[in-house]
């Protein structure tokens, strides 16, 4: 780390000194596949193939690994690419425990594509740790944990279940999507990775799509480093460099997108034409002790469901500010349909046993004014 203690200072100056040949103070786009040898094997700062390693993208893994307190970061195309490289690590006769509503896409890609490699999978609620820990086979070599959950914001006590994992000799993977490392750092609580979607909160503006994965020991950082080199699936240096200039207004990004969820939230909660909230800021949420111990706050996502006399879907048309598309964590504010946008590749009758309703609205609240946000929500409300 360099000379300084806070994470604001680090999202600016961490992974990257100025440039010595030029002193730029941004990191250069080295836009280049290869690069010029001086002999066989005798590489310039041991630089060969934009694949394998790219200056501007090593700047990105430096910068993320400092962030989450791990030993090396990875950057990919996605954030599924990142998820699917961690998922690499392992082979067939394997099992991966899941908490019970994850997002569609990692489910998917164990559903449908890992499945045939014969690793395995099962949906569990990991908030009853007694309960959990009778699930840790001896075939379950990893865990993987959103917390808080997509899209219903389950809050997962990340000390507890990763402690229970190392016991039984599994793996804890974290998925940080929602909070960034601003927010929480899973590996100050004894995960072994985490992996984030860059695309939300760390990009922050809707114009990149990125994965990053952060591991906390050498001997992962090997094994990821040898997957990603061999799979392929690297993040650009143009598209990197966006997520360093993002990166850089994470914490004051997410102090307005916070600020604005709190407020949202308990407006939500004291609407009577709110059936339910789920929100880790709340004192009502069941997991708001657990996230107080392990987040800053909670969150700037927000999940919630209207009273029957509702109609969604003229709720969704009566929105003037809010946009309704896929994705999160952009400084606009965006809404989605769960059911049928982002868990859509979930079968309806698990939705609906863990509780992903057709129903339910998730809202990724921006950094907009909170008042022009509530009067939004409140018309499309007496409109549906």
């Amino acid at each position: 780390m360099g000379s300084y203690e806070k994470i604001e200072t680090a999202v600016i100056h961490a992974g990257y000194e100025n440039d010595k040949q030029t002193g730029a103070v941004n990191v250069p786009i080295y836009q280049t596949s290869t690069y010029q040898q001086d002999g066989i094997g005798e590489m310039r700062g041991g630089w060969e193939y934009s694949r394998t390693g790219n200056p501007t993208r090593q700047a990105l893994e430096k910068l993320i690994a400092e962030l989450e307190h791990g030993t090396d970061g990875f950057a990919f195309a996605s954030g599924m690419a990142a998820l699917t490289a961690v998922l690499s690590l392992f082979e067939s006769g394997d099992k991966i425990l899941l908490s019970s509503n994850v997002y569609g896409g990692t489910f998917r890609v164990l559903d449908k594509v890992f499945n045939h490699f014969g690793i395995t999978y099962a949906l569990e609620d990991m908030t009853d740790i007694d309960a959990f820990e009778k699930k840790l086979a001896p075939d379950v070599k990893a865990v993987l944990i959103e917390s808080p959950a997509n899209p219903l914001l389950t809050i997962t006590d990340l000390e507890a279940v990763a402690a229970v994992a190392k016991k039984h000799g599994a793996l804890t993977i974290v998925d940080n999507t929602f909070m960034s490392p601003y927010l929480q750092r899973p590996l100050d609580f004894g995960a072994d990775i985490v992996v984030h979607s860059a695309t939300k909160y760390l990009g922050g503006h809707s114009d990149v799509v990125g994965g990053l994965a952060v591991v906390k020991d050498k001997s992962l950082a090997e094994r990821v480093a040898f997957i990603q080199n061999s799979t392929g699936g690297v993040l650009g240096p143009f598209d990197s460099f966006l997520l360093i200039r993002g990166i850089k207004t994470l914490a004051v990004r997410l102090d307005r997108h916070t600020e604005n969820a709190q407020g949202i939230a308990e407006w939500l909660e004291k609407n009577p034409e709110v059936k339910k909230v789920y929100y880790p800021g709340l004192p009502s949420h069941s997991g708001h002790e657990i996230n107080a111990r392990q987040a800053k706050n909670g969150g700037a996502m927000i999940s919630f469901e209207l009273t029957e006399k509702h109609n969604i879907r003229k709720f969704y048309k009566a929105l003037r500010l809010i946009v309704l598309a896929e994705s999160l964590g952009g400084v606009e504010s965006l809404v989605c349909h769960p059911a049928t946008m982002t868990h859509a590749a979930i079968p309806k009758e698990t939705r609906d046993k863990v509780g992903i309703t057709d129903n339910l609205i998730r809202f990724s609240v921006g950094i907009e004014s909170k008042e022009d946000l509530i009067a939004d929500l409140d018309q499309a409300i007496r409109n549906s």
